[in-house]
């Protein structure tokens, strides 16, 4: 900018003719024509500021100030007139560093090429260059859509304006398509106000502008915004908005929870006839479902004239979604009987359902028929799987498609560590714990609680110490209810009830069920019945329909000899109207499943069943077996339980088991119930005789059986 400098005071003769004048201009080779003094239309030869560079411009006002005073005071006091210091005349900025013709191109070929790498904070570098080399110059079309792809996924608002910037600077023209990529660019970093202007400003706007618009809104949480403008578009184009915008305001619709405006959109849909579109329906179908309406969800699935897919998968997701796993079990038949194509979505899907429904079987199916067809499954699938084979006991499968999958997420990581957790294998837990670690993965709640689950089975006491104080020092992980729950059932497993009650008493979060339940199970299991008792008291007042805490109340009772206090507990139990659900076994037999009741005889195999398990009771007890009288039951009286406790419902399903399978193959019982001391016990002597591993999965965990042993170190 030109220095403001006042006009020195006038002369009374013209300076030029002045005698002392013409001296000092001799004096320094000046001539009249390059400094004119005394008159208002003096011109001094001042470089514009902002051309300078920045250390210069001090210098430079400086001076010129100094000079101009310089100037007036020779004219009034005739002092000797000092030059004025000559500055390097800058170039202007529109003319420095103006690339070649050769390196021009080149530098918008490596912004391309570096947004194609996914090197977008590059890309965004090199732009600078060319605004420093080019500023005025418009780059091609290719290099502005890389440019804006850069923008976009960094999700900047700096580089989005500084790409606009240019392209407006430069005189580019942006074409329909451009403008919707600005317009997305836009939305994507957040800068609503900034697109609301890009689409107002916009000379003219296609169903594709009106669509980017309202995605853009309904990303920001903006969905009543983009009902208002579909509400515009429908004014103006009506039937002619076109079906890709009905998606994104039935999307806006869903993401407001509004059925209402679900409704209106699905009348607008019947009017425009645009039922057959393939993406249509399933938005209808989706949003029927986050809205808790799924016969309507239904409704619109039926009514599709062509299934494809997507719509398949949709439907599937709802029933999965909303825990109506046989409904998705019967829909997927459908599905194959329909012909209908399945993908990588569909086997994820129905991997979660097969495992909610316990069929393992259908699962490996599944799995064998995506590797035969060389598909690829997300991350979601191959996650689902591996949960999948460590709730049925199939480890080494879980582990073989976890060190397969092409790329893992913490979930994945969950899976295993819980896995490993639940089946006793704690060592292979901590292993992958401190691999998760090594990686540079944060772990979560869900991740220390699978590793100190892990230490629970195991009775890693010294280890679950040293997790749980890693995870108190992270402010992100403080430990919760569940946490402390373990570190208690930790401490009653060694026998350390003094610390195992501490921690209920010093815990900074109030304790619940979990935490008295663990407690519970330390006094029990180490027959302190005063601490037992405090657990089951606080236990009933917070859970007093619970029937499991009378039973294991009960049986404390049974187990310190206290029979009154234990039929006192059985009357507790009767007068409030609870009473215990019929406990039920089951075993998969050659893909079928077969379960066992109490004293059950409705399998067809039944004068088999109980003649092979009166042998087996035989000869376990020549090895040492001794029948369980402690125990007792609330529905079955005390003289009943010697005589009865050999037709508990998983000693069935074993000795099924072991008549309907091969002499070496394994054997895996599920229960509904917690498994009791006596069929531990049995269980363990059947092993021993059989030589086959029997694994049983009751309500708290799995216990692998094998020449014996048990893997939960019988503490359960």
């Amino acid at each position: 900018y030109p220095l403001p400098l006042s006009p020195p005071p006038p002369l009374a003769q013209n300076p030029t003719q002045n005698p002392k004048t013409l001296a000092i201009f001799a004096k320094f080779q000046l001539t009249p024509l390059r400094i004119m003094l005394g008159f208002p239309s003096m011109e001094l030869q001042l470089t514009p500021l902002r051309s300078l560079p920045l250390h210069y411009r001090t210098t430079t006002k400086a001076t010129a100030t100094a000079t101009a005073n310089t100037v007036s005071a020779c004219s009034v006091e005739s002092q000797a007139l000092k030059p004025r210091p000559q500055l390097p005349r800058q170039a202007p900025f529109h003319s420095r560093r103006r690339s070649s013709p050769v390196h021009f191109p080149s530098l918008c070929a490596a912004i391309e090429r570096l947004v194609a790498e996914g090197r977008h904070r590059e890309a965004c570098d090199a732009l600078r260059d060319a605004r420093a080399g080019a500023p005025f110059v418009a780059l091609p079309a290719s290099t502005y859509d890389a440019l804006v792809t850069a923008a976009s996924a960094l999700r900047e608002a700096g580089s989005a304006a500084g790409v606009l910037w240019h392209m407006e600077s430069s005189g580019f023209q942006p074409d329909q398509y451009m403008w919707n990529r600005v317009l997305g660019m836009y939305l994507v970093c957040g800068m609503l106000a900034e697109a609301r202007e890009v689409f107002d400003g916009m000379p003219t706007r296609s169903r594709v502008t009106w669509g980017v618009m309202m995605g853009g809104l309904v990303d920001a949480k903006r969905p009543r915004g983009a009902l208002a403008l579909f509400r515009e578009l429908w004014e103006e184009l009506g039937v002619g908005a076109g079906p890709r915008v009905v998606v994104v305001a039935v999307r806006a619709a869903t993401v407001l929870g509004s059925v209402h405006a679900g409704r209106e959109l699905h009348c607008c849909v019947a009017k425009m006839g645009m039922c057959e579109d393939q993406y249509l329906p399933c938005a209808l179908i989706d949003m029927y479902s986050k809205c808790g309406r799924i016969d309507e969800a239904r409704r619109v699935f039926d009514g599709i004239p062509w299934r494809s897919v997507v719509a398949w998968n949709t439907m599937l997701a709802v029933y999965s979604l909303h825990g109506r796993s046989e409904e998705a079990l019967d829909l997927y038949h459908h599905m194959c009987e329909s012909g209908a194509g399945l993908d990588q979505f569909t086997f994820s899907t129905m991997l979660r359902i097969f495992s909610r429904l316990g069929l393992l079987e259908h699962a490996k199916q599944i799995h064998a028929g995506l590797i035969q067809s060389g598909l690829q499954m997300d991350i979601v699938g191959n996650t689902a799987l591996v949960d999948l084979y460590c709730k049925w006991g199939q480890m080494e499968d879980a582990r073989h498609v976890f060190e397969r999958m092409p790329s893992r997420n913490l979930i994945s990581w969950n899976a295993l560590i819980a896995g490993y957790g639940y089946h006793g294998m704690g060592s292979k837990a901590i292993e992958m714990f401190e691999r998760l670690l090594a990686e540079g993965i944060a772990p979560n709640h869900v991740t220390f609680l699978g590793v100190l689950n892990a230490c629970r089975f195991s009775g890693f006491i010294d280890k679950g110490k040293r997790i749980f104080q890693l995870m108190t020092q992270n402010p992100k992980t403080k430990p919760r209810a569940m946490h402390y729950a373990c570190v208690i059932e930790l401490f009653g497993r060694q026998g350390l009830l003094d610390e195992a009650y501490s921690v209920i008493r010093k815990s900074p979060v109030t304790p619940t069920a979990n935490m008295w339940g663990a407690l519970l199970t330390a006094g029990r299991m180490n027959k302190n019945i005063q601490l037992a008792r405090l657990a089951a008291e606080q236990l009933l007042a917070m859970e007093p329909q619970k029937v499991n805490n009378y039973i294991v109340l009960l049986n404390l009772y049974m187990n310190s000899g206290k029979r009154d206090e234990a039929l006192t507990v059985v009357s507790t139990l009767k007068r409030a109207g609870l009473s215990m659900s019929a406990a039920c076994s089951w075993i998969t037999v050659k893909k079928k499943d077969h379960r066992f009741f109490f004293n059950d005889s409705l399998n067809p195999k039944s004068s088999e069943i109980y003649q092979r398990l009166d042998t087996l009771m035989e000869v376990i007890k020549e090895l040492g077996y001794v029948i369980e009288e402690d125990e007792l039951l609330p529905d079955i009286l005390p003289d009943e339980q010697k005589t009865l406790k050999m037709f508990h419902s998983e000693k069935l399903a074993v000795a099924f088991g072991l008549i309907s399978t091969s002499p070496s193959a394994p054997l895996t019982i599920n229960q509904s119930h917690r498994l009791c001391h006596d069929c531990h016990n049995v269980i363990k002597f059947v092993t021993q005789v059989t030589k086959r591993e029997i694994t049983v999965r009751d309500a708290s965990r799995f216990h692998h059986f094998k020449l014996g042993t048990c893997s939960c170190g019988d503490y359960w």
